[in-house]
């Protein structure tokens, strides 16, 4: 988990609980863990697009190329 060990994470949160105190604690997780869902909906939504891309291009490169021909009719 990010190179943090047991004793680091405990520090960190007994700072935070300083710092926001006991009542403001609940809506600080509230508000991380709304940030962190729309992050990954954001993530996925540049995955799914940048799958999407790579599907258009590979059906692009597979179409064979039309050629055209001229007719003597017409030069």
């Amino acid at each position: 988990m990010f190179g943090i060990g047991t004793n680091e994470l405990i520090l960190i949160l007994i700072v935070t609980l300083l710092i926001f105190g006991p009542s403001k604690l609940p809506d600080l997780a509230k508000s991380m863990g709304k940030a962190i869902s729309e992050f990954r909906k954001a993530s996925s939504g540049i995955l799914d697009e940048a799958e999407k891309k790579d599907e258009k291009r590979v059906t692009k490169e597979e179409e064979p190329e039309k050629i055209k021909v001229k007719n003597d009719k017409e030069a």
